[in-house]
């Protein structure tokens, strides 16, 4: 049953990926209620350019025996593998097991295995072994996408950045600015941040702390934003649901939306566009608010691709410019 369902996904996908050039992609979200999990492709972009495949199984409820749980997930892997003719070292899987605000993170193994994937004309990087999320959030292409195609001629800031592949798309895209740099990426993570510096320099991007042309910043977001003066053209801001750090104050983005959207506009500059995502499902905008410094735009139907059809509500967008003063009378 799960077999077919995958085979029946990988015909409906392929002349989407054929039009638009994905090689990376889900084929699977939790279709068939009794195999509960998603299942996305990455198509190696260089030397054997290998398939693999990333397994991540929902937990299950708690009324759920776990010896049914482990047989399906045992009957959704084989399903990949003889659906997608792989072999059991391509493919990951992992639990994606709950936290407070969202999923739990941390390592799962030591393999330090980084296979190189193409996203439109952007090298990237992703493990799919050793963490719960691979380096690349897959339902942000869309934007990913955006944000180079506008980027020409902008000065880019991305914000909670990961491993900054919306950077490297700014950067291939023609981010420039004069008597500055032309990218900065904050992060509180040295780990994502080195991730980001090579994930830079595979598109032949110079960048790092000190590099005067894209620069990464280790530092609280909210901590970064209060403290600059600079101001950008474009602006993605993609926060977690929660974060906890002995060097930052915690982080919820239901309750601190208002004090980080407003921190983010005083960084934008005049005629600028601010991109505004996140993946809490039970968030709540602040329109009230926020109105009243902003004008404000929900985009996430423009921002999900035919993979995510089935999850509309992975993420949701919106576009943030500065209110127009009304002229006066």
């Amino acid at each position: 049953m799960v077999a077919n369902r995958l085979r029946k996904n990988r015909r409906r996908l392929n002349s989407w990926c054929k039009r638009s050039g994905a090689t990376c992609y889900r084929v699977y979200d939790a279709d068939l209620p009794e195999y509960s999990a998603a299942v996305d492709l990455y198509q190696e972009a260089e030397g054997a350019r290998r398939t693999f495949l990333h397994v991540q199984e929902y937990q299950a409820p708690a009324h759920i025996p776990e010896e049914k749980t482990q047989r399906r997930l045992d009957e959704l892997v084989a399903a990949v593998l003889d659906v997608f003719e792989i072999p059991r070292a391509q493919l990951a899987c992992k639990t994606r097991a709950k936290g407070k605000g969202g999923s739990k993170y941390g390592r799962f193994a030591e393999n330090g295995e980084f296979v190189v994937v193409l996203e439109g004309p952007a090298l990237l990087e992703v493990n799919l072994f050793d963490y719960l999320d691979t380096g690349l959030f897959l339902d942000h292409r869309p934007v990913r996408l955006r944000i180079g195609r506008e980027a020409a001629g902008k000065r880019f800031l991305n914000l909670f950045c990961y491993t900054a592949a919306a950077t490297v798309h700014a950067a291939v895209g023609g981010a420039s600015a004069t008597g500055a740099a032309a990218s900065v990426s904050v992060d509180l993570s040295a780990t994502y941040l080195d991730w980001a510096r090579r994930n830079m320099a595979l598109n032949g991007i110079d960048a790092g702390a000190n590099t005067p042309a894209h620069r990464l910043v280790q530092s609280d977001v909210l901590r970064w934003l209060e403290s600059s003066a600079e101001t950008f053209d474009l602006i993605f801001c993609d926060p977690p649901t929660f974060s906890n750090s002995k060097r930052a104050a915690d982080f919820d983005v239901q309750r601190d939306q208002v004090r980080l959207l407003r921190a983010a506009m005083a960084r934008l500059a005049p005629g600028g566009l601010l991109l505004f995502s996140n993946n809490f499902r039970r968030f709540r905008l602040d329109q009230a608010t926020l109105d009243t410094f902003a004008t404000v735009e929900e985009i996430t139907p423009l921002t999900l691709d035919p993979d995510f059809a089935r999850n509309s509500k992975i993420h949701r967008c919106w576009e943030f410019r500065h209110r127009r003063e009304a002229p006066n009378p």
